[in-house]
């Protein structure tokens, strides 16, 4: 589960060599984005032509002397440069080398997306394929070493992300689960605790062990800790980590089961975002709380009726077994309130509702103060992860009103994601605390820009520069 599905290399290079294909970047209109390849486009007019080469966004096309055009459309900037790396790097197949002055283009971040476009889209999960991905080198002529060596970082903690959440869930279950996170963790000296069945009881937590009911694999909670010699704040993460959600007794049909292998995209996001972070010793106190379990319907398996005890004494009369995610992060995010941090941010693949208003490329965003709801917003942006804030609306509390317990753990079909969060809400402490649900993005049911078909990873990035702005590491 190593990101050993990494098609592509990145290195600085001094030079262009002799019969090594060049990358060059194209606006559209097929206009060079850098000095010097003007030249080359216009000797390839007829066969630009013949491929429809226009410069369109993340068009990809090979020049009269086996270069190639990248098409960055009307305007430059980051992501586009993301999009056109990311696509360069899915068009590569057998080619050993190449060079490349991408970085160059005359944008903010340049050299920092070209190298995730690269790396992210040349991303191959193959651990069970037979015949694996060719490797390919792409030389980044005169860029900054320790801007590449940064970006590598994001991109490396991203693809470790989609290892986790792409390995089948007979292959991660909670235990091996929780173990290969803390051998990667541990490489980054991330301190590590791993509580099991008799801890998390003793620690009443409960959401938890209710969800965990009807698996016959027994469940974890993974505690990481970052602490720098000295922080300029602190924050808390909390990632939803089901295993494989069969939706327990309120199963889900067959086809949409499917996928549920990347129900733990959440913990897996937290989990490389924290290795990344100390890897970048960004001065922030980090905590991680992953809870993970498979929701399975087994005889022991919570009934939609059934009452969850908390911690810190609330109690959820659960109606939905399908409704589990926030089961298990109210855990997560008493645990982390009670550190104190500056502020809480949990990340899951929560609610379909949010999937249907906002699609499979963008994830939500709600947060009980507007300032950390744009600090997260501009993290994403950086990233090119898009979030788009949803309200707490306060009087749909309605919605999770229960007859024999504090709340209820659905709130019906309308404003399905507005419901999740103001119940995730209720375990906060009334902290600062912002809610990502990626229910869309957290998946690709084809490739397009810099993602592969399957785990996305998404929200990775977006966590890493989060610690850092709150670090004020601009």
């Amino acid at each position: 589960m190593d990101h050993n599905a990494a098609m592509v290399s990145v290195i600085v290079g001094s030079g262009r060599a002799r019969g090594v294909p060049h990358a060059v970047a194209a606006l559209a209109g097929r206009i060079a984005a850098t000095p010097g390849s003007q030249a080359a486009l216009d000797r390839s007019r007829t066969s630009l032509d013949r491929q429809g080469f226009e410069g369109k966004t993340g068009q990809v096309a090979t020049l009269d002397n086996g270069d190639i055009a990248v098409g960055l459309g009307p305007e430059g900037s980051a992501d586009t440069l993301r999009i056109a790396a990311g696509s360069l790097a899915r068009s590569l197949g057998s080619t050993p080398t190449i060079t490349t002055n991408l970085h160059e283009v005359a944008v903010d971040g340049a050299t920092r997306a070209v190298v995730e476009g690269l790396l992210l889209g040349g991303y191959d999960f193959a651990n069970y394929k037979t015949k694996k991905a060719n490797q390919v080198t792409v030389e980044l002529i005169g860029a900054d070493s320790k801007e590449v060596e940064r970006a590598v970082v994001f991109a490396e903690a991203e693809m470790f992300a989609r290892d986790l959440i792409n390995t089948p869930a007979a292959d991660k279950a909670p235990v091996a689960l929780a173990n290969r996170i803390v051998e990667r963790a541990q490489t980054a000296r991330l301190g590590t605790e791993v509580w099991d069945v008799d801890r998390l009881a003793a620690e009443k937590v409960n959401g938890l062990l209710a969800v965990a009911a009807g698996s016959d694999r027994p469940p974890r909670l993974v505690r990481l800790s970052y602490s720098p010699r000295r922080p300029r704040g602190s924050l808390a993460l909390v990632g939803k980590g089901i295993v494989f959600d069969s939706g327990g007794l309120s199963i889900k049909p067959a086809d949409a089961m499917e996928t549920m292998k990347t129900d733990m995209s959440g913990a897996a996001a937290v989990a490389a975002a924290m290795v990344a972070i100390a890897r970048l010793r960004i001065p922030l106190s980090v905590e991680g709380y992953l809870p993970i379990t498979d929701n399975m319907p087994g005889g022991g398996a919570t009934r939609p009726g059934d009452v969850i005890t908390y911690r810190n004494g609330k109690t959820i009369e659960v109606l939905n077994t399908d409704a589990e995610g926030r089961l298990v992060l109210a855990d997560g995010l008493i645990l982390a309130a009670e550190s104190e941090p500056d502020l809480i941010v949990d990340i899951a693949t929560l609610t379909g509702a949010m999937r249907i208003a906002l699609g499979d490329r963008v994830g939500g965003v709600t947060g009980a103060e507007a300032d950390d709801v744009e600090l997260v917003k501009a993290a994403g942006g950086f990233c090119g992860e898009r979030f788009w804030p949803m309200p707490l609306v306060d009087d749909y509390s309605m919605l999770i009103e229960s007859e024999i317990a504090d709340m209820k753990n659905t709130g019906g079909r309308y404003g399905g994601a507005i419901a999740a969060a103001l119940i995730l809400r209720k375990f906060t402490a009334g902290r600062r605390w912002v809610h990502l649900d990626i229910a869309g993005p957290a998946r690709a049911e084809r490739p397009y820009w810099w993602f592969s078909k399957g785990g996305t990873g998404f929200g990775t990035r977006t966590l890493i520069r989060l610690a850092e702005l709150l670090a004020g590491v601009r």
